[in-house]
Formats: C-alpha cells, sequence, structure tokens
C-alpha cells in the first residue's frame, strides 16, 4: 500500500473520529493499532511487486558464462524448494548481492567456484568460502545440520594472517575440502539468479540495502520446513529465511526506488538483447 493510500485512510479514521465526538487519545490509540498491520501489507506489496518484475529477466543456471554477465549491477539468488507466499509456486528470493567496482562477474565467479586453482588450499591458504560468505554460510549450516565440531574452525577467516598463524595447526585440509565440493555442487545444481544492471556504486549499495529490507520483513515469504537454511548456527539466517545477515530490518523499497528498478530491468533486457 502506498503512503497516499495510507495517508488517506488515516483521514478516514480522524475524520469518523470527529464526527463520533471521539477524543484524541482514541484517536492515536487506532493508528497505534492500524499502523503496523499497514505497514507489514506495504512491505508484502512491495515484496510482490519485486518479484513479479523481475520476471521480465532471464533465469540463469550452472552452467553458463561469465562473459554473459555484466559488469556492474545486482543479482538475486532463488533457491529450489523455495517459494513465494503471493500465491502460486513461483521461486522466492533467498539472497540479494552486489559488489564493489565492476567486480559482479569475480562475486559470482567466488560463489560458483568456478576457478578450479582455488581448491589447491593448504594450511595456509584461504579455503573458496572465505571468499565468499554465501558460500560459508551454507557450509556453516551443512556442519551444523550433522552436529559437526569443526563448525568452530570453519568460522575461522584464514585469509588474515594473524589466524592463520594461531589456528593453522588446527585445521582440517582434507575435511574443508569436503565441506567446499559439497557446497560447490548444492548451489551448482539447486541455485539459480538474476541480475540488473546498476553502474553507480553508490546507488547499487543504498538499493541493496532497501531491497534486503523489503523481503527481509515480508510477512508471507517463508522458508520451507526442508530449507537448509533452518539447520544455520546463525538466528538472523533462520528467521529471515534468507542468506543474509545484514541490512534485515533496512527501509523497504519506495516508489521512487521502484522507478529505478524499472529503469534498470529495461536496461538489462536491452543489454541482454530481450525486445
Amino acid at each position: 500500500m502506498s503512503r497516499r493510500r495510507q495517508g488517506l485512510l488515516y483521514v478516514g479514521i480522524k475524520r469518523k473520529c470527529c464526527v463520533a465526538k471521539i477524543d484524541c487519545y482514541m484517536y492515536v490509540s487506532s493508528l497505534k493499532i492500524i499502523y503496523p498491520f499497514l505497514k507489514r501489507l506495504s512491505m508484502s506489496d512491495s515484496c510482490r511487486w519485486l518479484h513479479e518484475q523481475l520476471e521480465q529477466l532471464p533465469l540463469i543456471r550452472f552452467p553458463f558464462k561469465l562473459d554473459q554477465l555484466p559488469e556492474k549491477g545486482i543479482y538475486f539468488f532463488y533457491e529450489d524448494g523455495e517459494v513465494w507466499g503471493h500465491g502460486g509456486d513461483k521461486p522466492r528470493i533467498v539472497r540479494i548481492g552486489t559488489h564493489k567496482n565492476g567486480n559482479l562477474r569475480s562475486r559470482i565467479k567466488e560463489h560458483y567456484l568456478l576457478d578450479k586453482s582455488w581448491m589447491n588450499f593448504n594450511e595456509n591458504k584461504p579455503k573458496p568460502s572465505d571468499r565468499s560468505i554465501f558460500r560459508k554460510n551454507i557450509g556453516r549450516a551443512l556442519l551444523n545440520r550433522d552436529k559437526d565440531s569443526y563448525l568452530q574452525i570453519w568460522n575461522i577467516n584464514f585469509i588474515r594472517s594473524r589466524n592463520k598463524e594461531l589456528f593453522r595447526s588446527k585445521r582440517n585440509i582434507e575435511k574443508e575440502k569436503r565441506v567446499e565440493e559439497m557446497i560447490t555442487r548444492i548451489i551448482r545444481e539447486k541455485f539459480s539468479f538474476r541480475f540488473i544492471i546498476l553502474d553507480s556504486q553508490k546507488e547499487r549499495k543504498r538499493l541493496e540495502r532497501s531491497l534486503i529490507g523489503t523481503v527481509a520483513q515480508c510477512k508471507l515469504c517463508k522458508p520451507s520446513a526442508n530449507w537448509l537454511g533452518n539447520y544455520s548456527p546463525i538466528q538472523k539466517i533462520r528467521e529471515s529465511g534468507l542468506w543474509l545477515v545484514h541490512y534485515l530490518k533496512a527501509n523497504p523499497i519506495n516508489e521512487n526506488d521502484k522507478e529505478v528498478i524499472l529503469n534498470a530491468i529495461r536496461k538489462t533486457r536491452e543489454w541482454l538483447g530481450i525486445t
């Protein structure tokens, strides 16, 4: 529901209060009761709108070529078995992300582990999931599901030199490689994504926050009982139904954001050669 519609409803309530000679206390109390409902309704409407608009773009699955992706934009991940809550069985967005500079291809490359050399790591080199928080969170869910105590070591970021010095002796490289292989298989087989082209880094980061806030606060889109994220040791992931922990309570997209999104979709369709 738009702010204008909400405003009209507030005015209607106020007029009824005046006609019935209801005091201001009751008027304010009415707003306190109805505002949270209106806010949830608005969130759900925006979430539905976002999902529907993105359907104008192709859904990309592995295998794909990196040069078929733009250098700058925002990506939206979907996961098999996860459906939206707005009626029917359309796929539900489970992750939204962007990047710095012109590194969209690099981010997707890291998530899907498209560089096989990254698996040639040892005690002195970081595992692939240290470069991708998306992969790391999937690994956390897998280890937590199996009640594996190695989760404590998995959580450590071995890109940092200090962590290498302190904890490399505790690493089980063969185990890490097995987990990384499972993560790669899951992402390649169960995940798909869409993207929109957006050149401005500042605009990407700003819009990313609002996009995440929109889907995270939708009261209708919920994870399925079989969602892997239900095993995440991170409460924010379990409760939001998203492979995300940041911007979950950010302000949702507004009418200006919707114009930016629609323009980005048009630009993306042109870039893809879709008429």
